[in-house]
């Protein structure tokens, strides 16, 4: 298994991120709360998911929220290698949006799955909405083949335009 660093860190930024204004805090209220002092661009890069947080400190900002750090990682793991083994998870919106000459039967079969509203062959719609999609090894098998591309690139290519 091949963990894509910069993939990690964006949605563990995203969990800090979604922890914190569950509370309902800002930024600075999360730094009164903390053990050491940290300033709040430090904190809004972990949230971005631009600089890598120590263990010590992602502890420290978890036990400030009140939370279990092994259950904010799970939830991390969970997004980053997909709930259902085979599966890759895409945010159709962001397919759309990719510009890459290659990716253009994905974009135009994303773009149909967003004006439809229906997940399509070898997609199941998650419950973010119809937005995000699954997809099986069958389905992006047939979308390399749409794209002219060995299945690894293109799973490559949609693992930058998961969902953040």
């Amino acid at each position: 298994m091949v963990i894509d660093a910069e993939h990690y860190q964006r949605i563990l930024g995203d969990e800090l991120r979604k922890l914190r204004r569950r509370r309902g805090w800002t930024r600075k209220e999360l730094n009164t709360r903390l053990q050491s002092e940290i300033s709040l661009q430090t904190l809004a890069t972990y949230e971005l998911g631009t600089r890598q947080c120590s263990v010590v400190r992602l502890v420290e900002l978890c036990v400030a929220m009140d939370e279990l750090p092994q259950d904010l990682l799970a939830k991390v793991h969970r997004r980053v290698f997909v709930e259902e083994p085979g599966r890759v998870r895409v945010d159709l919106q962001r397919v759309v949006a990719e510009a890459s000459p290659e990716l253009l039967p994905l974009r135009r079969w994303a773009e149909d799955r967003l004006r439809r509203g229906a997940p399509g062959a070898g997609a199941t719609t998650l419950s973010s909405g119809p937005a995000e999609v699954s997809l099986d090894l069958p389905a992006l098998e047939r979308m390399a083949e749409l794209c002219d591309l060995p299945v690894v690139d293109l799973i490559s290519h949609l693992r930058k335009l998961a969902p953040v």
